[in-house]
């Protein structure tokens, strides 16, 4: 397994745009499909996006404002999100899985107010 430690999130604005980092400790990176959850108050962890090598996946919520992109050289994984929404508000998690195996991060949380 790997352990993963987020960073980046914070309070924003209506609008704003933050990016979230999460950096893998351990090997293998490559083979591990990264994905980010978030999770809000009294609400079900739900995926956000997803990435393995080149091809990238996004809830519907965030299509077209959210960005996932992964560095293998850092063993990182960031999420840039633009034009963020109070209802982006939420704690942010990293996952790293495959098929025998899943860790999480500690999560990060992400504020949007004004």
């Amino acid at each position: 397994q790997v352990q993963l430690v987020e960073s980046g999130g914070g309070l924003v604005q209506p609008g704003g745009s933050l990016r979230l980092s999460c950096k893998a400790s351990g090997s293998m990176f490559t083979m591990y499909v990264m994905k980010w959850y978030r999770q809000a108050p009294g609400k079900q962890r739900e995926l956000v996006a997803a990435i393995l090598r080149g091809t990238t996946n996004y809830a519907d919520s965030v299509k077209g404002r959210f960005t996932i992109s992964r560095d293998n050289a850092k063993n990182t994984v960031y999420l840039q999100m633009n034009s963020l929404k109070p209802e982006d508000t939420a704690v942010y998690y990293c996952n790293a899985w495959k098929s025998d195996s899943s860790s999480w991060g500690q999560g990060t949380q992400v504020t949007v107010s004004s």
